[in-house]
């Protein structure tokens, strides 16, 4: 199975990967993304707090990433929700370039927050990675959806 799949000409990350994240705080780039990272990011990614999710950091290619920032910026300051966002998502966001072992320094402070530690999960979420740490994972994972969490967009899908 690939981790990846052309949909309309745009790359899909999908799949989990556990990850381990070394002493200094680099993780591995799986193999199955290496190509694409190279080739169609450009080698350069774009680490940032998920503003929905306590234990998760979002990886962005470097492209996808400006049309996010830009949509986040272009919120009006005015409201503190938004102010909020702007800090969580484009304040934090730290670009990142996989070394000659395809490995990413994540930063620290950002790894501390989120406590990602050695074992980490990294998912392919369509047009972002997410990493979560090990024990945020298997949490969220567990949790189950009722009939109180189906929402209309969710009731006409056939899974």
């Amino acid at each position: 199975m690939k981790s990846w799949e052309s949909v309309e000409s745009t790359q899909v990350f999908q799949g989990e990967t556990a990850i381990t994240v070394d002493d200094k705080g680099r993780l591995a780039i799986p193999t199955a993304y290496r190509e694409l990272v190279a080739g169609e990011c450009a080698n350069r990614l774009v680490v940032t707090y998920s503003p929905f999710e306590m234990g998760c950091l979002w990886i962005y290619p470097y492209a996808e990433w400006e049309t996010v920032r830009d949509q986040v910026n272009a919120l009006p300051m005015v409201k503190a929700s938004h102010r909020n966002l702007q800090m969580k998502l484009v304040g934090a966001a730290s670009v990142v370039e996989p070394d000659g072992a395809s490995r990413i320094l994540l930063p620290a402070s950002q790894r501390g927050a989120a406590g990602i530690e050695k074992k980490a999960v990294l998912l392919g979420m369509g047009n972002k990675f997410e990493l979560w740490s090990e024990q945020a994972h298997l949490a969220k994972i567990r949790q189950t959806l009722g009939e109180d969490d189906i929402t209309d967009d969710m009731a006409d899908l056939r899974l």
